[in-house]
């Protein structure tokens, strides 16, 4: 094992593009870093536990479940900084697996994950964390490779199926095989093949999960609609909604409506704009500010309030440190924490403070941009895009989103969709969009050039629209006069990724760099089976694009 205060190489800004040693680039210091190592390893322990009892017929409790999911998600890039909450995760993972060793039959001759026991003693936690990190098995860098890759996908389907939870949606397919395929990965006898055809299927059983988030959100608040959204401030007090959960905006609108408080979304939030349940609070009065990566200089000093509901957090600087909150699973320590308690939130104290700071004092100039592009509206004018297609009007579709990052080389997307041919329709999703989707690039006929699909979690509106699409041409997806420009930085990009290849989706661009933790010879087969093709330049890659179609 080579020594190492940390080893994290799970998101794509890793340092020197091969793993983060001292102190993680997203901020995350060695410490907390090395009990996330720990709390994967008590998983890894439960997991093992849940498949036998699902081998022997029987069902995983769904308290058991729900940390499963939680606890994954926790460890998902730019989540949860606070070592205090990892220590009691890593507690609480103990009596869950402690637990479950009741409910199996033959406790003989099992992984050493099962029968650790973590001491109370955050010292000693480290130093064990230590012990079982990426690097701890000597195994084939292929093998290593695509246990990583089976990981992330996991945790990236985990926070996925954790917002579908909190609304009531649920599967028991895609719950039991976070215990069945993270338990894999403790078996060293399963081969690359095996290895890879299991990431194959957690793709699968991502697209399903994806599906289910995709209910729940539009049971639950309504089919999203072409919506425009302010993105200019307004006078008075106000909050900021970060992050990718619907509930916890809904609740938050409940709790301040009435009281003279603005709500604004940020980042991944933005879509919610769309939907019918969210748009009739009129105090949802607008969009502030870009991606994740810039919120440190957007939240500088501001005279309100921030609630990170999910993904992404940045270490929040001092001059907005006391007016930002957390809740969920996220969290960093010195940050007010808002709990959950008999499934409610109280939001009181981020609403007293937004109160208490006043809010803007004047008006800006109001500015709009366009959302609420998600399948059931595409989808219910498809006919109209096909006729547009063999008129001739639209020559093409670039779906051009993903995560966005502070790394250099993410121009390359702006660039791209400035670029494309004005015959050309863009969607795109996720926080990549804020590239360029405050730019105007027109339309053709009644459709504008840009189709804001929705956020990261909308991944399945995409999917969706491309598979009907090439249905209704009567051709394969492969064969749509469609690209794919992905921007991938955490662990629900990797889901997605594998979503995707699982369809036997082709030809896929992606950046801006290759995941450090895919061996080349496990990226030589991706390439060679799926034609993914890391991003050179913009006008290189859109020539290559467009001689073939």
């Amino acid at each position: 094992m080579i020594q190492t205060d940390m080893f994290c190489f799970q998101c794509e800004q890793t340092a020197g593009g091969k793993g983060c040693t001292k102190v993680g680039v997203c901020g995350k210091d060695s410490r907390v870093a090395t009990l996330q190592d720990l709390l994967l390893y008590q998983l890894k322990g439960i997991a093992y536990l849940g498949s036998k009892i699902l081998a022997e017929g029987k069902k995983i409790d769904e308290g058991t479940t729900k940390f499963m999911m939680d606890a994954l998600f926790s460890t998902l890039t730019n989540v949860n900084f606070d070592e205090k909450r990892f220590v009691r995760y890593i507690l609480e993972a103990d009596s869950v697996k402690e637990n479950l060793k009741n409910q199996v039959s033959n406790l003989d001759n099992l992984p050493a994950a099962v029968y650790y026991r973590p001491p109370e003693d955050v010292e000693k936690m480290i130093a064990d964390g230590k012990k079982v990190g990426i690097l701890a098995d000597d195994i084939d860098d292929d093998i290593r490779s695509l246990r990583e890759l089976l990981i992330y996908g996991l945790k990236g389907m985990a926070a996925y199926a954790h917002h579908a939870y909190r609304l009531g949606y649920k599967d028991d397919d895609v719950n039991n095989f976070f215990f069945t395929a993270l338990a894999k990965t403790l078996d060293s006898n399963l081969s690359a093949e095996e290895l890879y055809n299991l990431c194959m299927e957690l793709g699968k059983k991502n697209f399903r999960c994806m599906e289910i988030l995709d209910k729940a959100h539009t049971e639950t608040f309504g089919h999203p609609r072409p919506t425009e959204v302010l993105i200019s401030k307004k006078k008075g007090p106000f909050i900021i909604v970060s992050g990718h959960d619907l509930k916890d905006l809904k609740d938050l609108l409940e709790q301040t409506e009435g009281k003279g408080i603005n709500i604004y979304t940020h980042g991944e939030m933005l879509p919610a704009h769309g939907y019918p349940e969210l748009k009739k609070y009129k105090h949802l009065v607008g969009n502030y500010g870009g991606a994740w990566q810039d919120q440190q200089k957007e939240f500088d000093g501001i005279p309100g309030c921030i609630l990170m509901t999910t993904n992404c957090l940045q270490k929040p600087r001092d001059s907005y440190k006391d007016r930002i909150f957390t809740t969920g699973v996220v969290g960093f320590d010195g940050v007010a924490h808002i709990e959950e308690v008999n499934g409610k939130k109280d939001f009181t104290p981020i609403i007293q403070k937004a109160l208490e700071l006043g809010g803007w004092q004047e008006d800006e100039e109001e500015k709009k941009i366009l959302v609420g592009f998600a399948h059931n509206t595409v989808l219910g004018v498809a006919n109209k895009i096909i006729e547009a297609v063999k008129s001739g009007q639209i020559k093409h579709f670039f779906l051009i989103g993903g995560c966005d990052g502070a790394k250099p080389g993410r121009n390359y997307y702006t660039e791209f969709a400035e670029k494309t041919p004005k015959d050309t329709l863009i969607l795109t999703l996720a926080c990549g969009k804020y590239r360029f989707n405050k730019k105007d690039f027109g339309s053709i006929g009644e459709f504008p050039r840009l189709l804001d699909v929705g956020q990261c979690n909308d991944a399945y509106s995409a999917i969706i629209i491309a598979i009907e699409l090439a249905k209704a041409f009567g051709v394969d997806v492969n064969d749509l006069p469609l690209t794919l420009v992905l921007s991938w930085f955490e662990q629900k990009a990797v889901a997605i990724l594998l979503t995707l290849l699982s369809l036997g989706i082709k030809n896929i661009y992606l950046g801006p760099s290759l995941p450090a933790f895919v061996s080349p010879n496990i990226l030589q087969v991706l390439v060679e089976r799926f034609n993914i093709k890391p991003i050179s330049n913009p006008e290189n890659d859109l020539n290559e694009i467009l001689s073939k179609k």
